[in-house]
């Protein structure tokens, strides 16, 4: 196992490596970079960020910088450049670092981000990890509440369709559990908030925020209850298509394990069916539902959450990525990239070193990577 987690977190490098520049250069090739923005603010003709992204030509290259013939002012690629001062558009240029080459650039934030060193936000003017830190609590309270939710519906869920297989609540249940997962996270949120949320009909729940403005002012009691009254929209829209794989699967592997020779010698040696079933059957059957635990924690924080928390206006990390790409604030942007792909990666390689600890006949060291 030991040499396995080495290959592993040295494989990590490369990968890590490989997605930062392919974004690098895919995000700065967009037009309605820091540059332009800048410009049009200064000129008073900054326009809805959305537009700047899907506009056309005279935008920002993907270097940042001039091409050989432009001259900044004077035919340049920033749209809205003409008629300013080109030592000011080299200014601009320079306090946003676009005066250096791509490679270079990319050079150089990698090697700050290797001391975890993130820079500055542009437009928010504050260290991009204080930001992170700031948001990283909102996300984390969704994802793990979504997640345990998820486990604790699923479960029991995929144990009785497991024991009843084949009859007609298995029969009824999947086909509810099939169209759920069916209908997109974020669609199911913007039905709630049309619902229940003051958009057309009813107003039960809050729609922006994790609590509300006299939380302070709460006790204790009132608190809990105040954080699960804005928590229940966003959780029941990311769990309600997080049922499907998961019930499916404790199901299955509660089935596998039913058929096994050891049931059937417990079985022999006069044990209840009780005693079969939850004290032999169910601890074998969820020890692999149980290791995947870290990769559903992963793919509802970095999937289901985004579009969440800004359907329901929560201040996490999907927010601040949200109105980072739409500003162009690339130390964000890069930052949060960085950020969750090595969560990602490291969660991923825990996720195998669970399943080989709960089933020593997994052997992930003897397989190719």
């Amino acid at each position: 196992m030991i040499a396995y987690i080495i290959r592993r977190l040295l494989l990590m490098i490369p990968t890590l490596f490989g997605i930062m520049i392919i974004n690098f250069v895919v995000i700065q090739a967009a037009p309605g970079g820091p540059v332009e923005q800048t410009i049009a603010k200064l000129k008073g003709t900054a326009i809805d960020a959305t537009a700047r992204i899907t506009g056309g030509g005279g935008s920002e290259t993907s270097t940042g910088t001039q091409g050989p013939s432009a001259t900044p002012g004077e035919g340049s690629q920033y749209r809205g450049a003409r008629g300013l001062d080109p030592k000011f558009i080299a200014e601009i240029q320079r306090m946003y670092g676009f005066d250096k080459p791509m490679h270079e650039r990319f050079l150089m934030m990698m090697k700050s981000y290797l001391t975890f060193d993130f820079g500055n936000s542009y437009f928010k003017g504050r260290p991009v990890v204080d930001l992170v830190v700031e948001k990283l609590p909102v996300s984390i309270s969704i994802g793990l509440w979504a997640a345990l939710i998820s486990y604790a519906v699923s479960i029991p869920l995929g144990v009785s369709k497991a024991l009843r297989d084949g009859t007609p609540f298995d029969f009824w249940t999947s086909a509810v559990i099939i169209a759920g997962s069916a209908i997109p996270g974020y669609l199911f949120a913007i039905l709630l908030v049309v619902l229940f949320a003051g958009g057309t009909y009813w107003s039960f729940f809050p729609l922006r925020g994790l609590v509300s403005d006299n939380w302070d002012q709460l006790s204790l009691f009132g608190k809990v209850v105040d954080y699960f009254w804005h928590m229940a929209l966003p959780i029941i829209a990311m769990v309600i298509g997080g049922f499907s794989s998961l019930t499916f699967l404790a199901k299955n592997s509660f089935i596998d394990q039913i058929h096994l020779q050891y049931v059937t010698t417990a079985r022999a040696k006069g044990l209840t069916e009780t005693r079969v079933l939850y004290g032999h059957v169910f601890r074998n059957a969820m020890l692999i539902v149980i290791a995947g635990f870290p990769s559903a924690i992963i793919s509802i924080l970095f999937a289901e959450a985004l579009l969440i928390e800004i359907i329901f206006s929560l201040d996490g990390l999907g927010l601040l990525g949200y109105e980072a790409a739409i500003n162009r604030d690339y130390p964000i942007m890069f930052a949060t990239l960085y950020i969750f792909t090595l969560i990602g990666l490291v969660m991923g390689l825990i996720g195998d070193i669970m399943y080989m600890l709960v089933d020593p006949r997994i052997d992930f060291e003897a397989r190719d990577l």
